[in-house]
């Protein structure tokens, strides 16, 4: 017996760090460190996917990670026992929980960056009433569910934390899951956004105080003056913290500049400060993470020192360690544990406990701060949604012993399914009106027959590099002084991700609304609004800045709903390949392809989509020095009448020079360009409609030596293309999408971009040589159809390309 217990003791010693590979005869698996990697792998490759196939469904990336560590446990890949003691020995569950908790510590870190104490203040009472109902009335049925329990399933654990960690767990609302649902939804910047952040807010400090007061009761000792210890210990370490640490990341913020570099020994010296807090909190008997969550909270939110801290931590501890926090959690979750009628009842009822309570609560004081019932009732599901902090709450109560196996995996399960059920029942019961009057939206087109009417442009941006080349195109759009004003939105478009820094932005979103800078809220460290500003009083142009967060799903929703709000004549895109410096093309992101797409499908107005090759430099050009060549090609129907009508309105600058080129088939000309059989009736309109536009534009600009006319005629397709390369020196190119005319059809061959047309497609490839940049234009409601041009026949001969 004494060998057989030797044995047994010797088969549980510690794992050694590393192998010396299995041709020596060792077992990978049985060493820490290639188990771990294994073990990382497994765990990234499960999450990510899961977190893919629930895409559809909009749920946030928690609800994939929850579920992929219960899929990885004992409740169904842990089934295999061959598998469990393989893969997730008992000997490794140490190193990974060590890996885990120090992840962990540096979310919550992270997570106390995401909330900003200056909003908690400035919590209004409807928010603040809401909040309490929201903490209030879960924590006393969760108090009285409690009971329930500890005669059922839950026999034999100590009362008063049982009681305390129940009432937790069912009134928490978790925060920056809150955020990125209410993001998805498109609901930030409305009054119920607004209202469910704020009373958030007030939840996640509310739920941190009374996890701290449930931590220190939940410990094994004799004295009852331990947990009063605990806690006092644990607030007089926060006040202190308080008074220390906010002036240092003061000093710290002070010598970080916007554009620079963010110096390695304040990085380091705010990542050893999160670990010094852990172990102090730690000794003190509360929890590692409540430190380093107490760090983020009182670094300073303003200036580039915070989004640099996010930018060096999140990737590798949200990407990477976090994650196995959730397989951790999942490896103490065994379904199988709820067994009987009586287990599966008292899930039910724990389920139902902890949305009543939240839901029932908040829309109460919803309707009773007289909000319509649709939108109390939306409220209420936003704050029932659960995360990482229920989980938290969860394995710390049952790593302290509060709850059983049993218990533990009946309240995981309901974390899971009330943060599930948040999305699709806020969609079921409230629907954002996008609707707009569009009684006095008259102008969405730049062709109109009164030119002389305000011009208003939404002119959309990715990122920094595209800011000088827009706001040269739009200098070169004011026209004349004579004419009623250009008004310019310009557009941020930001993609929503579960990086905190999407979060900060979030955050600022929710601060100032739609638009989310104005001349009353300056910000000279926004490098992005001082170059707009800037535009602004040196043109004298209406500019407002504004930024758009959401998926690249749904991108095109938010940039054709503010197009439709502010009015605009005109949509200007990106194009999704940027210069190289040898002067080629080269694709960034395709997402950014797809989401032009579906703009020039949903848009309300006409659309632009900007090839830019540096258009007037890397800087703004100021008016005085604008010295532009502007060549509008023109084949005929209503986009290219659109580019036309642009150019003309672009010539009125006098520092341009814009020349017109008509093409027309040369007549008696067989065989290379076919003439296309179509209704007679619709082509003759459209004739019409070409030559009575063409015949004011000739009479517009007869006496302006600015203006250069001409009509080619060519034969073929090889023509054409000679024409357009003689043309390439110019700076700009305006081409319709959708040319009609034989021309024009005779370039078709295998498009790369077909969302550019054949002439726009033409001038980004390789075959014609040009450093001049490219906007395509697209006119509202006059779009021929897609498969319009499979009813035309052209030929193309071998010599063209």
């Amino acid at each position: 017996m004494a060998s057989n217990g030797t044995v047994g003791h010797a088969c549980s010693s510690p794992m050694k760090a590393t192998s010396n590979g299995v041709f020596q005869g060792d077992n990978p698996l049985h060493f820490a460190l290639p188990l771990a990697i294994l073990q990382i792998c497994m765990v990234l490759i499960v999450t990510r996917g899961l977190a893919f196939l629930l895409r559809p469904l909009r749920q946030p990336r928690v609800v994939a990670e929850i579920l992929g560590g219960i899929l990885l446990g004992p409740s169904a890949l842990g089934r295999n026992k061959t598998y469990l003691q393989a893969i997730f020995p008992p000997r490794s569950v140490t190193v990974l929980d060590t890996l885990a908790n120090l992840g962990l510590m540096f979310f919550l870190f992270l997570s106390g960056l995401e909330l900003d104490p200056k909003s908690l203040r400035r919590t209004g009472k409807q928010a603040l009433g809401i909040a309490l109902a929201g903490i209030s009335l879960p924590f006393a049925l969760g108090m009285g569910t409690s009971f329930v329990l500890q005669k059922t399933v839950a026999k034999g654990v100590n009362g008063t934390s049982f009681l305390v960690f129940m009432g937790v767990s069912l009134s928490i609302t978790a925060f920056p899951v809150l955020a990125r649902i209410l993001a998805e939804l498109k609901l930030l910047t409305t009054d119920i956004g607004r209202m469910a952040m704020s009373a958030a807010a007030v939840n996640d400090v509310a739920a941190w105080i009374l996890l701290a007061l449930a931590i220190a009761l939940s410990g094994s000792n004799l004295s009852p003056l331990v947990p009063l210890w605990v806690f006092l210990s644990g607030c007089a370490f926060v006040f202190c913290l308080i008074l220390v640490i906010p002036p240092i990341f003061k000093w710290m913020g002070q010598r970080c500049h916007v554009g620079e570099a963010v110096d390695e020994i304040y990085i380091c010296a705010t990542l050893a400060s999160v670990l010094a807090t852990g172990f102090v909190t730690d000794a003190i008997g509360i929890h590692a993470m409540f430190g380093a969550f107490i760090v983020g909270v009182l670094v300073p939110k303003d200036g580039p020192f915070a989004v640099a801290l996010v930018d060096r931590v999140e990737d590798l501890v949200s990407s990477l360690f976090l994650p196995l926090y959730f397989t951790s959690s999942g490896l103490k979750t065994n379904v199988a544990t709820i067994q009987g009628l009586q287990s599966w009842g008292i899930l039910a009822l724990v389920i139902f406990t902890a949305c009543f309570g939240k839901i029932f609560g908040t829309a109460l004081v919803s309707r009773i701060c007289k909000l319509p019932l649709r939108e109390a009732l939306a409220l209420g599901f936003l704050m029932n949604s659960k995360g990482l902090v229920e989980l938290i709450v969860l394995n710390i109560g049952r790593d302290r012993k509060v709850l059983n196996e049993q218990t533990f995996a009946i309240m995981v399960l309901m974390a899971l399914f009330t943060t599930f059920m948040t999305t699709p029942l806020v969609l079921a019961v409230y629907k954002r009106d996008n609707r707009v009057d569009d009684g006095d939206y008259k102008h969405k087109t730049i062709e109109r027959e009164n030119p002389d009417t305000e011009l208003r442009i939404l002119a959309c941006f990715h990122s920094s590099r595209n800011i000088p080349s827009i706001i040269n195109l739009l200098e070169a759009s004011r026209g004349t002084e004579k004419r009623e004003r250009l008004c310019v939105y310009a557009l941020h478009l930001m993609e929503l991700s579960e990086r905190s820094s999407a979060i900060l932005m979030v955050h600022k979103a929710r601060r100032n609304g739609l638009p989310f800078w104005n001349k009353s809220q300056r910000s000279d460290s926004d490098h992005v609004i001082v170059a707009f500003e800037a535009f602004c009083q040196l043109s004298q142009v209406s500019v407002r800045p504004m930024t758009s967060i959401s998926s690249l799903t749904d991108m095109h929703e938010d940039i054709c709903t503010t197009a439709k709000k502010k009015r605009a004549a005109i949509i200007i895109l990106p194009f999704h390949k940027h210069q190289r410096l040898d002067g080629s093309l080269e694709t960034t992101r395709t997402d950014f392809r797809l989401v032009n797409r579906k703009v020039l499908k949903h848009a309300p107005c006409s659309v632009g989509i900007f090839i830019d090759r540096g258009l007037g430099g890397n800087t703004h050009v100021s008016a005085s020095n604008v010295s532009y060549f502007i060549t509008v090609l023109f084949f005929g129907g209503c986009d290219d009448r659109e580019a036309l009508a642009y150019g003309v309105r672009m010539a009125e600058h006098p520092g341009i020079r814009l020349t017109i080129i008509c093409f027309s088939v040369e007549p008696g000309t067989i065989g290379e360009i076919v003439r296309v059989d179509t209704d007679e009736s619709s082509s003759a309109k459209l004739v019409s409609a070409d030559e009575e536009f063409l015949s004011l534009v000739k009479q517009k600009v007869s006496k302006d030596s600015s203006v250069k006319y001409e009509e080619k005629f060519v034969r073929s397709a090889a023509e054409t293309i000679a024409v357009v390369r003689d043309l390439s020196r110019c700076n700009l190119f305006l081409v319709g999408r959708t040319p009609e005319s034989e021309v024009a059809l005779a370039l078709k061959g295998k498009r790369e971009c077909p969302e550019l047309g054949p002439v726009g497609d033409l001038l980004t490839s390789p075959v014609l040589s040009t450093t001049a940049s490219v906007l395509v234009v697209q006119q509202h409601c006059k779009m021929v159809p897609a498969d319009s041009t499979s009813k035309m026949v052209e030929e193309f001969p071998a010599e063209v390309l």
